[in-house]
């Protein structure tokens, strides 16, 4: 008999264009208490985090802000800080670094936190992970889902079209995060879980199929991104873990993290290195490849803007970001395999 199991699932998702109208509603239904605190940086703050503050403080709410740079736990500490005693709730307002700030910082004084974001680069907008720097080392840490996503298609569509491409490099990371989850199954005995599987799968089959669609950058195409994202999202909150959407590709940006001077946005990075992992897999890895340059995301170190030597030495190190996760890097590859990996697949 398995052992119970506790799935934490964002309350509600609202999604569209226009939704950015419910935030005082939903705070007034779902957030204990009337004292709200925003997290953003200059930039959100000002497209979009001012609005929120001036609807929660039209609602009667007594809403406050703090603006960030960074997304590393000085950070957190700092909003932890202000929020202490202070604050009922928080709101991320903003890309992953906000969303992530906010949901670490308030996963840590036990409050909960509302996800608004501004662009749909990664599936940390509606996930119960962090991606903080200034651990030990560059992986994602669990926290809680957001009690509530107001995902305003029309203001994520105002964000650089980069940001969106991002987001699909990493969703298509799925196709060989389950991969090595499945790897890890028949070889270590690791739990799987089909559903929580095959719900990743669909989430980057969206992206696939919609390659064309999401190119165009429209609404549309926010919707189809956001849509994914959260699915992707309750793929890991139902295994209880990111195996459904990061394998070794993710090691491999992690990696990237630590040797690369000049670093590519997280989804970039994952979805090349997804091309490279699909080959080592076995999979139709330019079917990826070929997905990702319709939809305009980089597909090689140059478009990365990462040097080749960076790329190989990443491939070599990535199996020792995580040792107690399995994946297709096994005990690491040798720098002439990692090289002729990356060479055939056209990433050097």
């Amino acid at each position: 008999m398995k052992e119970p199991k506790r799935i934490e699932l964002p309350r509600e998702v609202w999604m569209g264009p226009r939704v950015l109208a419910q935030v005082a509603n939903v705070c007034g239904r779902l957030c204990p208490g009337r004292r709200a605190l925003i997290v953003a940086d200059p930039i959100t703050f000002r497209l979009v985090g001012g609005k929120v503050e001036r609807q929660l403080e039209r609602a009667k709410f007594q809403a406050n802000h703090i603006l960030i740079q960074r997304a590393d736990m000085a950070t957190v500490a700092r909003v932890r800080r202000l929020a202490k005693g202070k604050v009922d709730f928080l709101l991320g307002v903003g890309g992953g670094k906000c969303v992530d700030v906010a949901k670490l910082a308030s996963f840590q004084e036990s409050m909960p936190f509302v996800s608004v974001p501004t662009a749909a680069s990664h599936d940390g907008i509606a996930s119960s992970r962090a991606s903080i720097r200034g651990g030990r080392k560059p992986t994602s840490i669990e926290t809680h889902a957001p009690i509530a996503i107001i995902a305003d298609t029309l203001v994520i569509k105002r964000a650089p079209h980069r940001l969106l491409a991002a987001g699909c490099g990493d969703l298509v990371a799925n196709f060989t995060a389950v991969r090595d989850w499945q790897l890890a199954h028949r070889l270590k005995g690791e739990p799987y879980s089909e559903y929580a599987a095959t719900l990743s799968l669909v989430s980057a089959q969206i992206v696939m199929e919609n390659a064309e669609i999401i190119s165009r950058h429209t609404e549309e195409s926010v919707r189809k991104v956001v849509k994914a994202l959260i699915s992707s999202s309750v793929a890991m909150a139902i295994a209880g873990s990111s195996r459904p959407a990061s394998g070794a590709e993710h090691l491999f940006s992690h990696a990237l993290d630590i040797t690369a001077p000049k670093l590519a946005l997280h989804g970039e990075q994952c979805g090349v290195g997804a091309i490279m992992m699909a080959y080592l897999h076995g999979e139709d890895w330019q079917a990826i490849r070929r997905a990702l340059q319709t939809i305009g995301a980089p597909t090689n170190a140059r478009e990365l803007g990462i040097p080749a030597k960076h790329i190989i030495k990443a491939l070599t190190i990535a199996h020792r970001i995580r040792p107690e996760r399995y994946t297709i890097l096994k005990s690491g590859l040798k720098r002439r395999a990692a090289e002729r990996l990356a060479r055939t697949t056209g990433v050097i």
